[in-house]
């Protein structure tokens, strides 16, 4: 059965299925100052979702899902928290996956816990830093397609991967050559400019939808959303 607490501004939930592994987690994040709630599966996960959280770790392989399409009902059904994923796979397109279904970061097994604990921290400090995305903004990975409260905009797979990224950060700089890899397949081709023309073709389409999102180029960085 998941353990629960009170809630608290270090409120984790993590959903991991080997019960050592979780074990271990819980009692290596509440040494850490956490407070954390522990589910086994998707269905306990989802049973827990009305509650507040800081952040979210999220095992990829669950017994009853596929723990992308756990964070995406969690989205769904109303959890912003920063969302953590826990696998053994380090391909590029599993990352990429787990980005275009609402996570945040990605942590490939085996891990050591200080980097966990780093990573989580750096996390929460962003969310609560964060200004949320504006009402009525959705990226629907379906479709590939950015739902505004006006328009349904179709994106590229690089044009999604990138904004997706960018909404995921509210007021963070992204650097340019992190969302190089985010946006290209590993090997790929990306001359210096690349970049640069496909946020100039993204904020085309977004004043021709007229979506109230702002991508600003912070010089000699990268980009951001703000």
């Amino acid at each position: 059965m998941p353990d629960t607490g009170g809630v608290t501004n270090d409120r984790l939930l993590v959903v991991e299925d080997d019960l050592a592994l979780r074990e271990v987690l819980a009692r290596g994040l509440r040494e850490e100052g956490f407070e954390v709630v522990t589910a086994r599966d998707g269905g306990s996960a989802m049973a827990l979702s009305g509650g507040t959280f800081a952040a979210v770790v999220l095992d990829i392989g669950l017994p009853d899902t596929d723990g992308r399409d756990l964070c995406q009902a969690l989205r769904a059904g109303g959890v912003d928290a920063p969302v953590l994923f826990l696998t053994a796979a380090d391909r590029l397109t599993d990352r990429l996956s787990g980005f275009a279904a609402g996570g945040d970061d990605y942590l490939v097994k085996p891990f050591h816990l200080a980097e966990l604990v780093a990573r989580l921290r750096a996390l929460v400090r962003r969310a609560s830093a964060a200004t949320p995305p504006p009402v009525g903004v959705h990226l629907d990975p379906a479709s590939h397609r950015l739902q505004t409260s006006t328009a349904s905009l179709p994106l590229t797979p690089t044009e999604f991967r990138l904004l997706g990224a960018l909404l995921a950060a509210p007021g963070t700089v992204l650097r340019r050559r992190e969302l190089v890899r985010i946006g290209w397949a590993d090997g790929s081709r990306v001359h210096d400019n690349t970049l640069d023309q496909y946020v100039a073709r993204l904020r085309r389409k977004l004043a021709d939808a007229d979506a109230p999102l702002t991508i600003t180029t912070v010089r000699g960085v990268g980009y951001r959303y703000a």
